[in-house]
């Protein structure tokens, strides 16, 4: 799948508010031209977003969570990811693999082994290479203390079933994400989201600007402040 397409995802623990800066980067790809394919995960089609609400409303085992959680995930890519990919598109999405592995891994306590097979599993075999894995090219991680995330819900919708845990669950949460940083360095950029939203946008602004990805006077306007 030798293509022009862009893969971004954003992850991080619930209160992290890496979900407010979807739209802005997505106006800025446009704004320089590209088309832009906002997404989430658990969700993105009419199949995946009935397993999303299974996945927040019904009590159920990790091994249940992971198992939904990918089948979303397969559909999501064989039915938007990999032909936006293909069509040359931008496609952002809220959370991916890494969420599975941060939240059933570590969070559930789920093994990662397991998930590792999972993940081989479902991203192979699709589009025009049946060999190729797809992950995504950039992994935006907001890094946000637990407790500063906690406070920050307190004030937001009624919680689903994961945001209603505890903090030494968000606190397994944030290791997960910082172990798959760590694994994948190359991918991952770590974003400081205890600083302002201002700020956090030229982080991700400046990221994307070093590799190339957005042009310097698009990133330097507009922006959540």
């Amino acid at each position: 799948m030798a293509t022009s397409g862009l893969f971004i995802s954003f992850e991080g623990i619930d209160g992290a508010g890496k979900s407010s800066h979807i739209e802005p980067l997505a106006e800025a790809f446009r704004a320089q031209g590209r088309t832009v394919t906002r997404t989430r995960e658990p969700g993105g089609t009419p199949l995946a977003e009935s397993l999303r609400s299974l996945l927040l409303g019904a009590a159920m085992d990790p091994l249940t969570e992971a198992l939904l959680a990918f089948a979303a995930r397969r559909d999501h890519l064989c039915q938007v990811i990999a032909p936006a990919l293909v069509r040359g598109e931008v496609v952002l999405c809220d959370r991916f693999t890494d969420a599975t592995f941060a939240y059933q891994g570590a969070g559930r306590g789920f093994s990662t082994e397991t998930l590792s097979i999972l993940e081989r599993m479902v991203q192979t075999g699709i589009a025009l290479e049946p060999n190729l894995f797809i992950e995504p090219h950039l992994t935006l991680w907001f890094d946000l203390p637990p407790t500063i995330a906690a406070s920050r819900l307190q004030s937001a919708r009624a919680p689903d079933r994961f945001e209603a845990q505890d903090a030494d669950f968000f606190a397994r949460v944030a290791q997960g994400y910082a172990e798959r940083a760590q694994a994948a360095p190359q991918r991952f950029v770590r974003i400081d989201a205890a600083q302002s939203r201002h700020a956090v946008w030229q982080q991700i602004t400046q990221a994307l600007v070093r590799r190339g990805w957005l042009a310097i006077m698009v990133a330097a306007g507009g922006g959540p402040r």
